[in-house]
Parts: C-alpha cells; structure tokens; sequence
C-alpha cells in the first residue's frame, strides 16, 4: 500500500515538485541531543584518547599534545562560527557540497561533491579494520577466537540494516554508547589526575611553548584528525527539528565536547606519569598507555569495560559515517549529479536507500579484499584509509571555509560582522596553514618512506577527481541546465536565477531558510 500511495502522489505532482515519500528525507526527527551524538560519535573521542594521542606520544616525542588538541579545537570553533551560520540559511543534506556550491559556484560544489565522496566512505571502511582487531582482541581474552574479519563483517551487518532504519533509531543508539564512552574518559581522567606524579598536580603540558617548535604542524595535523566526523551534523539539518536553531547548537557542542575530552585526557596523562616521563611511558606502552596508568587504581571490571567501550566507540563512528555518506550520496542523486535512483529514500523510514545499500557494498568488497590479502588491518585498511579520508575530510573544510566568505561578501543575510566575515577569514587563514603542513608532510602520517609514490599521489588524486567533478558540471550545464540549477539547492529546485548563473543568491534571500519539502522552517 505504501509503494503505491508514493506512486499516487508522484503522479498528481508537478515536475518541479519533489515526492515527499520517496524524494525527501524523514523531517523532525531529531533535537539537539541525538544531532549531538552523531556529530561527538563521528569524532571517537575514546577511540581518540585511546588510540591516537598515546601514539602521538610516543611516535612524535612532544610534550605539546594536550594544547594541540585545545588548539585544534579553537581553530575548528572559528570554523564552526561561519559554519553554522550559513547553515541557518542552507538546510541541504550535501552539507559541504551544498555550502560551497552556493558560495563558490556550482562546477566548484560538483567538485567537492567528488573529493567528499571518496573521502567520508574511506574514513567509514577504514573503521572496519580497527573495529575487527579491538573485537577479535575482546573475544581472545574471553577464550573465543574470531578473526578481525569475521568481526568486522559482524559490525557490517549491524550498521547495514541500521542505515536504513529510522535516523533517530540510530540516534539512540549512539546516545546509550557516547554517554558510556564519556562516562569511562571522565572516570579514568578522575583518577589520573587524583594519582599525580610526585603528589603534585603539573600543567607543563598545557604550556604553548612546544608549539614554536618544528613539529607543531604535525602536531596540528594528528589532532585535527582527532575531531574529523564532528561535521556530520550539518549532514542531518533536512531531519533535525528546527534545523536552523538545532544544527547550529549541535555543531558548536559538537566541537567542544570533543575538544575537551582529547585535551583534558591527553593532559590527565602527562600528570599521573609526569610530563618528563610521559612519552617514554608512551612509547613503552602504545595503546594500552591509558589502562595502564588508570588499572592500579580501579577495579578490573572497570578497566574491561574501558575496553568493551573502545569497542562500541569505534562502532559509534562506523554508525556516523555511513549515514554522513549515504546522505550525501542522496543529496547528489536528487540533485541529477548522480543517477536518479541515488535520489530515493525508504518509504517508511526516510532513510536514503540506495545511497545506504551502495556504502554497505563498497565497504563489503574492501574489507573482503584486504582479508583475502592477507593484509595487515591497523595499518594498511584503519591508518591508511582513515588518514587519506581525513586529508579530503580536511580539503572540504578549507574550501567550506571560503565558500562562507563569499557567500556573505554578496549579502551579509541579517548575521554580524564576526559570524558573516571575521571568525571565517581567520578560519580560512589557519585552515590554509594547517592543509599545507598536512600535504607537505602526508608521507610521514602514512609512515612511508621519503621516495615513496604515496608522498604526493593522494593529494594528487584528490586533485583529479575534483577536477572530473568540475567536467561533469560543465557537461550538466551545456547538456541539461535544468538540472545544473538544482545543484547544491536541494529539493526545493525553484531557483531565482536562470540556469547558467552560478550564483543565484546574489539577490536578496527569503526570509527563512527552505528546507528539503520546500517548506519553511
């Protein structure tokens, strides 16, 4: 019966009308908490704390990380001020492929369409590998041997069939794992900090001293990996409540939450071994650093369940991800760049059907071929992937970050000076500096050596499918401008400007932002 209603309705609507049962995404759904969730789940900060500030440590011989995450996160709030202001005005599901086509120009938001693709469904499949050696890591210790594989097919299955339920079903999911996972940070940074080195409390690490060293922009570029993910939320504005409002809290709680926990944690560290201790500690201990320092001093159960947690962090982000890309992947097929069928959601649940089933595929085939490989998976399927999908991660940020400025160079829309020009020229500058350190020195984030192919190829490819992006548009506006006008504007396709002008926003905007059904919120 549903199948045919969304026939009925597709038929009496006009051409320019979308089919709110199959051509829009599931609206008022979700608050600011779940939004939250997504947007913190994307982020892993237990995986983060865990994972990558223990080798940031011990591989990088510097003092300097708690103040480089704090840092980052400074530098990602004055993203975010920008950010989510425009998204007051936009409320696309294409996020940053929707925000820099309206502000620089639709071939340009082709172009980021095809750097983002690639770039979230890498950082999704590159999960898989971590997830399948902390769950076959879990079981052993258990008395039950699986191999990653199996485990990882597992966690496939699973956010498989919840990619095509119902978003705020996800939502809640991801609300019972991030308030564990920050439950166990806050408890474990507890007792760090209440077990100092020398019985004296030490703030060293939170000097910015460090930071005019050589190695500040590694440093920089590791800790902004640490909160890619935290964007997503602008990926749920056509299904938020009152979006203009809730992304925009989301967003900016997103950022901070994550920002606090690396920062505080990666200090906590430093104060229970020292800070002139702490990085051979590191070094000697790696990933178990954390359970190391907290195990003396809590019970076992406590120590397992940090374990279990690390687990269903990793989980949490695999969640995100595949949602970020499915909905991406949906924006595009509504929108004619991809086939139409992309365009589609379930009818019952909203979720973007083919964009879901064609992530879940992608990332079958991979992790297969790497197990059929033999391949090690923390290095070559979690390291490698997730470090080139951060790099597109970050390329998008620092063209959104330009696409912010012209957008409100044309028309200011109502927002101050500091949220229309200010927090975004800085944004822009800082986000230029840290893009530029991250491809000079990639080789060394992929641990290759210095005459490997892979010291410039990936930028390089990033380049490439840009560009093929920016060729499809110029065929779509010479070959079907209708199509071409709809970009990066949603559902609602009523433009107010002809077909080959990139930027139709240069008069004045409506009063409100137009959500996926051409309502206004």
């Amino acid at each position: 019966m549903d199948q045919w209603a969304g026939r009925l309705l597709l038929d009496r609507k006009g051409p320019s009308e979308p089919d709110i049962v199959t051509r829009a995404l599931a609206s008022n759904r979700m608050g600011v908490p779940s939004v939250v969730f997504f947007g913190v789940a994307g982020a892993a900060p237990l995986t983060v704390i865990i994972g990558s500030i223990s080798a940031i440590y011990a591989i990088q011989g510097s003092t300097a990380v708690p103040i480089a995450y704090l840092v980052v996160a400074g530098i990602l709030s004055l993203f975010t001020v920008g950010f989510v202001a425009m998204s007051r005005h936009i409320v696309n599901s294409g996020a940053f492929y929707s925000y820099i086509s309206h502000g620089l120009g639709r071939v340009v938001g082709v172009g980021a369409a095809f750097v983002a693709l690639p770039a979230y469904s890498l950082m999704q499949i590159g999960l898989f590998g971590l997830f399948g050696v902390a769950a076959s890591g879990i079981l052993a210790e258990l008395g039950l041997q699986a191999s990653w594989y199996v485990c990882a097919l597992v966690a496939w299955a699973l956010v498989t069939v919840l990619g095509v339920l119902w978003v705020d079903l996800s939502g809640r999911v991801l609300a019972v794992l991030l308030v564990a996972e920050i439950s166990i940070v806050l408890i474990y940074d507890f007792v760090m900090v209440s077990n100092p080195a020398g019985g004296e409390i030490s703030f060293a690490t939170l000097s910015p001293a460090p930071l005019l060293t050589p190695v500040v922009g590694t440093l920089l570029v590791l800790a902004i990996a640490g909160f890619v993910g935290f964007e997503a939320t602008v990926v749920l504005s056509e299904e938020a409540r009152d979006p203009k409002r809730t992304i925009a809290r989301a967003t900016h709680l997103a950022v901070l939450l994550a920002g606090l926990l690396c920062g505080l944690s990666a200090w906590a560290m430093s104060v229970t071994t020292g800070p002139d201790q702490i990085l051979g500690v590191a070094a000697e201990h790696q990933t178990d650093l954390v359970f190391t320092l907290v195990g003396p001093h809590l019970p076992a159960a406590l120590v397992d369940i940090g374990y279990v947690l690390f687990m269903t962090s990793v989980f949490a982000a695999l969640l995100a991800f595949h949602a970020a890309v499915a909905r991406y992947q949906f924006a595009l097929g509504r929108e004619g760049v991809l086939p139409s069928a992309w365009g589609y959601t379930h009818p019952r649940t909203g979720a973007p059907l083919v964009g879901s089933i064609t992530q879940s595929v992608l990332a079958l085939i991979v992790i297969s071929a790497y197990a059929a490989a033999g391949a090690e998976p923390l290095l070559y399927l979690f390291a490698w992937l997730t470090t080139i999908g951060g790099l597109g991660v970050l390329i998008l940020m620092w063209s959104a970050s330009a696409a912010v400025i012209a957008f409100f160079q044309r028309h200011r829309r109502g927002e101050n000076v500091w949220r229309a020009y200010v927090a975004p020229f800085l944004a822009f500058l800082l986000l230029s500096i840290v893009l530029a350190a991250t491809i000079i020195g990639f080789g060394e984030l992929l641990q290759v050596s210095s005459d490997s192919v892979f010291q410039w190829l990936i930028p390089v490819a990033y380049l490439g499918v840009a560009a093929i992006g920016f060729i499809w548009a110029l065929i779509m506006r010479a070959v079907r401008p209708d199509l071409y006008a709809a970009i990066g504007r949603g559902a609602d396709v009523r433009v107010i400007a002809p077909a080959d002008t990139d930027f139709p926003d240069v008069l004045p905007p409506p009063a409100a932002p137009v959500g996926s059904r051409g309502h206004h919120y």
